[in-house]
Order: C-alpha cells, then sequence, then structure tokens
C-alpha cells in the first residue's frame, strides 16, 4: 500500500516537468517561426516595392526608417547605427575622432567656429571664435551646412588642410594638421579657495576616470582637502569610467553597480578593485535634470555610501543599460539590455517604457509605487524616480531680455567686437565688465532687433483673450489698454532693471574669447547658487555629519 501511494507522487510531477519541458521547446518554435515568419515579409514587401513601386526608391534609406521605426516602439537608447555613422558613434563613445579641434555652428551669416579647444590644432593655429569659416582648401563653403562644413574638416590624422576666415575685417588664411582628438571628459578643474578643490566632470568617454584621478591628485598636491564634484548637464557614457570614478573614493571590494536583464551574460555585480585616492575627503557632488545614466551611477553610489552630500536637483533618471551589438555589413545596433541597481539597492529608471508601448503615452513610474531603500546610514531614499539631492537648489532663471539678448546673437557679437578692441582682460573669476561697457552695450543694441513678450504681457494677452468673451469686454477695454501701455513703457527700462544679470551674461562670453571653454566655467562658477551652497557644507562638519546620518531624515 505504501509503495502503491508513492509511485503517484513520484509520478506525477515527472509527467509535469516533461510536459513543461515540451511546452516550453513548443513556445520557443513558436516564437521562433514568428520571428523568421516576419523577416521574410519584411524582405519580400522591400523586394516588391522596389520592383512595381511607380517612383525609383532608396532601399537604403527605406530599411533604415523602417528599423528605426520600429525600435522607437522600445525605448529612446535602443538604436540602429548604419556604418556610413559608425565615426559619429564611435566620437560619442570614446570622444575621439581626428580634426583641427574646434566646435563649428552658424550664427545666421554663416558658419563660424564657436570654440577652438586649447591645445588643438585650431587653437594652436591662431583661430578665433566667430572667425566665418569661407573656404577650406580649395572648397568655398559660403552658405553650406554646418555639417558638410564639419566633414570637410575632418580627416585622416596627420593630414593637412587649410582654411580661409573672415576675422572682423580681415581675410586670413591658416594652414593647419589634423590630428587626433580627444574631447576632455574634465575642461576645468581648479581651487575655488584655499581649501576647496572643483572638478567639473562633463562626459563618461574613454579615459574619464583618469581625468578625474589626474585632477584630483593635482588638487590635493596644491593644498585642496575637501572637494565639488560637478555633475550637471553630464549625459553619462561609459558604465566602466563610472566604477573607476567611485573607486576613487570608496574602499576596494565595495558594489558600485549591478546590472540585471533577461541573459545571463549582462548579469553582473561591479565592484571596487582598487586602493582610493582619498576615502576621506569630504566630498559635495553637484546635479540637476541633466545629470544622467553614468554620472547618476557616480552620484547615487556616493549617496548610498553616506560619502558625500548630493547638491542641486533631482536628476535624469535613467537606469537602462545599453550593448552595442554587431551586424552584417559593418553596421550595429546599440541595444537596452539590462537595469542597473546601484548600492542600496534600487533602479532610479524615471520612466516605464514597457507601459508606454501600451498605451502611447510616457508613464512615469507613480509615487505610490516607489520603493524605500537605506543607505549605509540608514537614510530612506527612494527608488523609480533619479536621484534626488540631499538639498535642493532651485534652478537659476533668467529674465526674458536676457534671453532675447543670447538668441539673438546680440552677446555673442558684442563679446566679439569687445575682443577685438581689447588686449586682455582680467582671469576669469574676477573680470566682469565695467558700467561703462554695459552703456557701450546698449549704444550696440541701438537700431537692433530683440523684441521680446514679457510674463506680464503674456499674461495680459490671456487675460485679454479670456475677457473679450465676457458682456463686460467694451467697459474694461480701455484699462486693458492703460495697463498695456505701461508694460510697454516698463519695458524699454528692462535693459537697466536686469542690468546686474545682463553684465554677468556678457562677461562670462566675453571670458570665453580669451580662456575658451575652461575660463568660461570658471566664471560661471562665480554667483553659482549650488557652488555657494556646497561651499556650506564643505566649511562646516557638523552640518555636513547631521545630513550623511538617518537622524537627519
Amino acid at each position: 500500500m505504501i509503495q502503491k501511494l508513492k509511485k503517484p507522487v513520484v509520478f506525477i510531477p515527472l509527467i509535469l516537468v516533461l510536459f513543461s519541458g515540451v511546452f516550453a521547446f513548443q513556445v520557443k518554435n513558436d516564437k521562433l517561426f514568428a520571428l523568421a515568419k516576419n523577416i521574410d515579409i519584411f524582405a519580400t514587401l522591400v523586394r516588391e516595392l522596389d520592383s512595381y513601386y511607380v517612383d525609383e526608391i532608396d532601399a537604403d534609406q527605406l530599411v533604415t526608417i523602417g528599423i528605426n521605426a520600429m525600435l522607437e516602439e522600445l525605448d529612446p537608447y535602443t538604436e540602429y547605427i548604419p556604418e556610413e555613422d559608425s565615426d559619429d558613434f564611435r566620437m560619442l563613445t570614446t570622444g575621439e575622432y581626428a580634426g583641427i579641434g574646434a566646435l563649428i555652428g552658424n550664427r545666421g551669416e554663416g558658419n563660424m567656429v564657436l570654440m577652438p579647444y586649447t591645445g588643438f590644432p585650431a587653437q594652436s593655429a591662431g583661430l578665433k571664435i566667430a572667425d566665418y569659416i569661407l573656404k577650406i582648401d580649395s572648397v568655398d563653403v559660403v552658405g553650406k551646412p554646418t555639417s558638410e562644413v564639419s566633414e570637410l574638416l575632418k580627416g585622416p590624422a596627420n593630414t593637412p588642410l587649410s582654411v580661409k576666415v573672415l576675422r572682423d575685417t580681415d581675410t586670413l588664411e591658416f594652414s593647419l594638421i589634423r590630428k587626433k582628438i580627444t574631447i576632455k571628459n574634465v575642461p576645468f578643474y581648479g581651487k575655488l579657495d584655499d581649501k576647496t578643490g572643483y572638478i567639473k566632470l562633463a562626459d563618461f568617454t574613454t579615459n574619464a576616470s583618469a581625468e578625474v584621478r589626474n585632477a584630483l591628485v593635482n588638487l590635493k598636491f596644491q593644498g585642496a582637502d575637501r572637494l565639488i564634484l560637478d555633475l550637471r548637464d553630464n549625459p553619462g557614457g561609459l558604465l566602466n569610467e563610472a566604477v573607476e570614478i567611485v573607486n576613487l573614493f570608496i574602499p576596494k571590494g565595495k558594489e558600485v553597480v549591478k546590472t540585471l536583464g533577461k541573459l545571463q551574460n549582462v548579469n553582473y555585480t561591479y565592484k571596487t578593485t582598487k586602493t582610493p585616492v582619498d576615502k576621506d575627503i569630504p566630498i559635495v557632488v553637484l546635479i540637476n535634470e541633466r545629470s544622467a545614466s553614468a554620472a547618476e551611477i557616480v552620484a547615487g553610489a556616493l549617496q548610498d555610501y553616506d560619502r558625500a552630500v548630493l547638491v542641486g536637483r533631482k536628476s535624469f533618471g535613467k537606469g537602462l543599460v545599453q550593448t552595442t551589438i554587431p551586424l552584417t555589413y559593418n553596421a550595429q545596433v546599440k541595444i537596452t539590455t539590462a537595469k542597473y541597481y546601484i548600492p542600496s539597492g534600487r533602479c532610479i529608471q524615471a520612466i516605464d517604457y514597457a507601459q508606454s508601448r501600451e498605451n502611447g503615452a510616457i508613464t512615469s513610474v507613480p509615487d505610490s509605487l516607489r520603493k524605500e531603500f537605506k543607505t549605509a546610514n540608514g537614510r530612506v531614499v527612494l527608488d523609480g524616480a533619479g536621484i534626488e539631492p540631499d538639498d535642493l537648489v532651485e534652478e537659476v532663471t533668467y529674465a526674458p531680455i536676457s534671453y532675447t539678448l543670447v538668441a539673438g546673437n546680440h552677446v555673442f557679437d558684442f563679446a566679439t567686437q569687445y575682443f577685438y578692441k581689447h588686449k586682455s582682460i582680467s582671469n576669469p573669476m574676477t573680470f566682469t565688465i565695467s558700467d561703462q561697457d554695459f552703456e557701450e552695450f546698449k549704444k550696440f543694441l541701438v537700431g537692433k532687433e530683440y523684441d521680446y513678450t514679457t510674463y506680464t504681457e503674456k499674461s495680459l494677452e490671456d487675460l485679454e483673450k479670456y475677457a473679450e468673451k465676457e458682456v463686460y469686454f467694451e467697459e474694461i477695454k480701455s484699462q486693458l489698454e492703460a495697463i498695456k501701455a505701461k508694460v510697454n513703457h516698463s519695458k524699454e527700462q528692462d535693459l537697466d532693471n536686469h542690468k546686474e544679470e545682463v553684465k554677468k551674461i556678457l562677461s562670462e562670453e566675453i571670458v570665453s574669447r580669451y580662456y575658451f571653454q575652461e575660463g568660461m566655467i570658471e566664471a560661471g562658477l562665480d554667483q553659482d547658487p549650488a557652488v555657494d551652497m556646497a561651499k556650506t557644507y564643505l566649511s562646516d562638519p557638523l552640518k555636513t555629519s547631521k545630513v550623511l546620518t538617518s537622524s537627519a531624515k
């Protein structure tokens, strides 16, 4: 009897295992068949279009559009890279290309040099900001799109080219040798005072960690014993570089991030593998809504270990990992293969793209579904919405007139004119234009178009639009006109009302003419609310300690 009872107990699970195996095999076969069938349909469709469509079609273009439309259904980071775009993709991931080392762009009248990078051929040869590009070798580029001009400037390393430019009223010609250009991940670092070091990390391409290490070691050698690491506006990049940067401040053997996906080979835990450069130096990390991906790993890991105070605004919320996979004919596809989880266990991915696919709308993770996690000291942190700073700094807003003066290139053009008239200026942190310079700027604007709509004007327009529908509109029409007249009168005073703001914008643009990208960053640190707040933490260990302990929550 006992044996009879036992047989079904053993036999039934065996049947279930066999059945589930057969079922899984069948499901896999069905999936493979569906995939093969649809690929065949797609290929047949393209062939028939090419044969029968009334006009000639470009098969490469048509297929690329089809692939991109398909990938758009997934998420913004899964991307098809055809062979012809491989060089651009390589530059994005490595920061390397061969050319003259200058940012160019269109400023209305043509393509010009917007920023020659320090130490590269354009800057070494003497090209300046606002030089209009007239000719590259024998090719007249006046009127050509920026992308075409950029391609002409690039080429194999160590090849010569000549560039003819218009500078103010002079036509100049420069002979250059293209070089391998590596865009700096750390465009600026320096001391803000006797003790405070500052590192601006703008990207996470190859060598980002080496650049941060070099900056940190140099700052410590100069006497810095506290640090501001600025990750604002950093879009992220290579994950291994993020791990190495965290390792500069975190002991060996600590988990930095883990990746989890559908396939076993993408599941991996990244740990620190080296002795840190400084595991005790007080750190404040600056983040904002444009800090993403690898920048969020660095900020999040340092927050989870209570190693740094985070100051600024909530980060972007990209917790997805991409892997680049080669395709036939030298094409590639960048596929989202995993999500990453920082040391507390949280994933900071803010948008649920799987949910978005179902209803067509962008779906953020709702607050009700956000889970609590804890830092090393027991502070509560939440997943699902980016990295939240320990102390919030509101975004700096500018008056409409300031936006208009910048967008209309008036600030850019005045800075160029100022540069032609003045051989030198003081250092970036102390330079500011004088009141006399500001009056010159006002004269410079005479006759130039810089119309704009103030916040008050917009509100009045909305009020008038809705009031027109009311029966009493005629009664208040004259009053509305009187208010509009007063607003227009006040608008004439906006330059003086926002004098200090406009002076700061002008000063930073002028600094770029003399000190290039590095100087512009340094000049922007003056009167920076986030930097000022960071300094208060670094100068007050008790305030920092209070934030980094669980009692602060």
